[in-house]
């Protein structure tokens, strides 16, 4: 029997540097440094709308781009579309290697910010002279 699509999509998260999981609103959910990468939509959740999807970070003007070229597997999803995050559906003719790629992009878009904001916050102020 094959994986299932949690069970791949755990893998693939969780293959990632510093990537670790939290559940969060009733699901599992990918994160770096605490910033969410990934999220798991089960079928018989609400937030999967009775399709196992994966919701990811798109790149500015991808998830429309996504979502045109191919409605039949990409989707905005609930709560998160409207910032651009894009759905894959994970049960009919899932091609593993474009979910890969998919999750490997939202977890660098997110994974700079989270290390711009982490750099940011450590870097040492400047403190005025006293005269």
């Amino acid at each position: 029997m094959p994986p299932s699509p949690l069970a791949r999509v755990r893998r693939l998260c969780l293959a990632l540097p510093d990537a670790h999981e939290v559940e969060a609103w009733g699901e599992p959910t990918f994160r770096i440094r605490n910033k969410l990468f990934a999220m798991y939509a089960a079928a018989g959740n609400h937030h999967g709308g009775g399709r196992p999807a994966v919701w990811c970070k798109a790149g500015p003007g991808n998830q429309e781009l996504m979502i045109r070229a191919d409605p039949d597997r990409y989707f905005s999803p609930p709560y998160v579309g409207p910032s651009g995050w894009v759905g894959i559906y994970l049960d009919r003719g899932v091609d593993w290697s474009e979910v890969k790629e998919v999750i490997a992009d939202s977890y660098a878009l997110v994974a700079a910010k989270a290390r711009r904001t982490t750099q940011a916050s450590s870097s040492p102020t400047r403190r005025a002279k006293r005269t």
